[in-house]
């Protein structure tokens, strides 16, 4: 049905550049790519597949869904930018949507992996944290729930949009990246040169 909202979500905050379009319930067109590097570069043409496939262009869309983390910081840092530079440019709203959202199913612990054997997770009750995977699989498992983190799930982009569908008419601001680990860069420990005047 026409009238139903145009929404494109994407997600590149793991090894992968995923997009879908999505109108009401019926998804148009669907992509996942894996991908350990380039989703900078590979991003827009992406998307701009994506909304031919569906026999749509950029100034059809109501909204924008990106997912914001956790995950690989400069992949979360390209598609929220990504999604804001479109959402300005469209006049359309972004809606951010976090990692934990895009992967929940019935049963099922969310959890991402992350480096060094460890898990992004959001246990019962519990703000989402960094945890070792075997801590995240232990209390999966008391809480009688399954425990399979994937960090490029088939149909991250087609959830994201969902969601995205389901917020857009009340969102307010710009989505933001999920960080819930520091970045593995240190900034420099060398001192400044001092400058002079002269």
């Amino acid at each position: 049905m026409a009238s139903e909202p145009l929404v494109l979500g994407f997600d590149t905050s793991a090894a992968h550049c995923a997009a879908a379009l999505l109108r009401g319930d019926a998804v148009l067109a669907s992509r996942l790519e894996e991908m350990t590097r380039g989703q900078a570069e590979r991003l827009m043409p992406l998307l701009e597949e994506v909304l031919a496939e569906g026999g749509a262009g950029w100034q059809d869309l109501d909204a924008i869904g990106v997912g914001v983390g956790p995950g690989n910081f400069t992949g979360i840092r390209i598609a929220v930018s990504a999604a804001r530079g479109l959402a300005l440019g469209l006049e359309i709203p972004a809606v951010g949507v976090d990692g934990f959202e895009a992967r929940a199913a019935e049963g099922t612990l969310p959890a991402v992996p992350a480096p060094r054997d460890q898990v992004y997770a959001a246990l019962p009750g519990e703000a989402p944290r960094l945890m070792p995977r075997q801590e995240a699989g232990d209390a999966a498992r008391g809480a009688g729930l399954a425990f399979a983190p994937e960090a490029s799930p088939a149909g991250i982009a087609e959830a994201i949009a969902r969601i995205a569908a389901g917020r857009f008419e009340t969102v307010t601001g710009a989505p933001a990246p999920l960080y819930l680990r520091s970045a593995d860069a240190a900034p420099s420990s060398d001192v400044p040169p001092a400058l002079i005047d002269g």
